[in-house]
């Protein structure tokens, strides 16, 4: 079963926010950073990489993404200061 990835990207801390899904992390983020998709990321320059879930399905990770998205912002907010409080990318660390 092919893993599922749930991830957030800011604009920069306490910008703009946008939570998706992948099957491949590395391949989307870098997708994001370079623009390579248009669409809302493209649109508002939301690329750095502030958090991400692992899990052990798309289908699991899929419901994950819907129940963030629900999510008031200060909730999501939280979610990624409790692990990076400085808001760093953390596409770098997945290498």
């Amino acid at each position: 079963m092919k893993k599922g990835y749930v991830y957030i990207l800011a604009s920069k801390k306490n910008g703009t926010l946008y939570v998706g899904v992948t099957n491949d992390l590395i391949r989307r983020v870098y997708e994001h950073q370079h623009a390579l998709v248009d669409g809302f990321t493209k649109r508002y320059k939301v690329k750095v990489l502030v958090y991400f879930e692992i899990h052990d399905s798309i289908e699991a990770a899929i419901q994950r993404e819907r129940n963030i998205k629900e999510w008031k912002r200060p909730w999501k907010i939280d979610l990624i200061e409790k692990d990076n409080k400085d808001w760093l990318d953390l596409y770098p660390t997945l290498f």
